[in-house]
């Protein structure tokens, strides 16, 4: 499987499917117009070990909410990546069954490895 889980108005996610290039075997799904099901959330744990993994702890909501102060447990990321595109930490890609989540150097860089070589 080859897939991008993207959010096509983040310039930071924009500069990283320049720099990855993905070829047209890539599925792109914009997460803010096409929402994530249950089921690819599922296997995005599955490749990554936790839906923390996953969860964004920069979203504007997570501040607004104040979740930093609350203990949250792995169905609390689950429920609240689910509840809004916002939680997703991003870009979140696959290939093959390898998992890079999020948008730091080091990630992007082995992703970019993996992808082109």
């Amino acid at each position: 499987m080859k897939k991008i889980y993207h959010l096509s108005t983040c310039d930071t996610c924009k500069r990283i499917l320049k720099e990855l290039n993905p070829s047209s075997d890539f599925v792109l799904q914009d997460i803010k117009s096409e929402a994530i099901t249950q089921s690819q959330l599922e296997e995005m744990k599955s490749l990554s070990g936790t839906y923390e993994s996953l969860f964004s702890k920069r979203a504007r909501l997570y501040k607004e909410r104040d979740l930093k102060n609350k203990t949250l447990s792995e169905n609390d990321y689950k429920d609240l990546i689910l509840e809004h595109y916002t939680f997703l930490k991003r870009p979140v890609i696959i290939y093959d069954n390898q998992i890079f989540i999020g948008n730091s150097k080091k990630v992007v860089e082995a992703a970019n490895k993996q992808i082109n070589g």
